[in-house]
């Protein structure tokens, strides 16, 4: 079976895909900066590299089939501090360029790389509801998440020159039962409070982890060409929808619904409360028309399988 070559796979989406890919048969390679980490899975291994110095091992690229790179600090694990935006860009354009600089340097025989962006590219809603969502096409936001991702994904351009398909998926919120946003949403919600963000009018695009773990295998397989995919689920639902569909989950009729206020948001989360307020309404339709089918379209969907186990 193939071998898939893996940054950032000790992360959230990191770990299901391995998981995932380990299911299907895959051997995992996950790039790590340190080989204290070790495996009882025939089919996982470690490999050493290191974004500050620009080094990665030669043997672990030379056996992979595949590349995912999904390496970057955690966008909303910190208050964004100047010095936090810095390392959130950084890490992301360092990890491209060393993957980038390793593939023109090292004989390969490496078929397709996925490279993780986000939806943060772009900008809010015109307008709620947005009757034309955002699409591939569109032009990257210029505040601090959009030209992070404009940073992000011109760190890979020149892979497209090696003639190595290049495929990025700008990634929704994604769902999981164990950790990310989902994790947050609950929090309160173990007090029987739904908390609603702000009015909760704003859209969220989101995507379960088992359907962006199936779309970066869909994408290795399928696209052989320089492409850009949004990964989020064909139905985006507001905050208030969203919360209320997880309280009904986690609690039956026993919640009670409460607005948070932006000005509260933005007193704890500072800038990053504006992330959080924003609405952004992504369409999945060249995904889909590309071949790709969903397990969880539906909010309710994601929820019954998330919330079940």
């Amino acid at each position: 079976m193939s071998t898939v070559l893996i940054a950032g796979g000790t992360g959230l989406v990191g770990t299901a895909l391995t998981e995932y890919l380990l299911q299907k048969n895959y051997t995992v390679i996950i790039l790590t900066r340190s080989l204290t980490k070790s495996s009882h899975h025939p089919n996982l291994s470690y490999a050493q590299w290191n974004t500050d110095t620009q080094t990665m091992d030669a043997a672990a690229l030379a056996e992979a089939d595949y590349i995912v790179n999904l390496a970057g600090a955690g966008v909303a694990d910190k208050r964004w501090t100047k010095a936090r935006k810095k390392e959130i860009q950084e890490s992301r354009v360092s990890s491209g360029q060393l993957i980038t600089k390793t593939l023109k340097a090292i004989p390969n025989k490496v078929k397709a790389v996925i490279n993780a962006s986000a939806i943060g590219w772009y900008g809010a809603d015109p307008g709620i509801p947005n009757e034309k969502p955002f699409v591939e096409t569109d032009k990257a936001d210029t505040q601090f998440l959009g030209e992070t991702c404009k940073l992000w994904e011109e760190s890979v351009e020149g892979i497209i020159a090696l003639n190595i398909p290049l495929i990025k998926l700008r990634i929704g919120i994604v769902l999981s039962k164990d950790g990310g946003a989902l994790t947050e949403f609950k929090k309160p919600l173990q007090f029987g409070v739904a908390a609603i963000l702000g009015n909760g009018k704003q859209m969220i695009s989101w995507i379960h982890i088992t359907d962006l773990c199936r779309m970066i295998e869909y994408c290795m397989l399928h696209d052989k060409t320089e492409n850009v995919f949004n990964a989020a689920a064909p139905k985006p639902v507001s905050n208030k929808t969203l919360t209320i569909a997880l309280a009904k989950k986690m609690k039956g009729k026993f919640y009670i619904p409460v607005n948070v206020p932006a000005f509260a948001l933005k007193l704890v989360l500072g800038e990053m409360s504006i992330e959080v307020l924003k609405s952004a309404t992504v369409s999945c339709k060249k995904i889909q028309d590309a071949g790709f089918t969903f397990l969880y379209p539906s909010i309710d969907a994601a929820l019954d399988d998330l919330c079940s186990r």
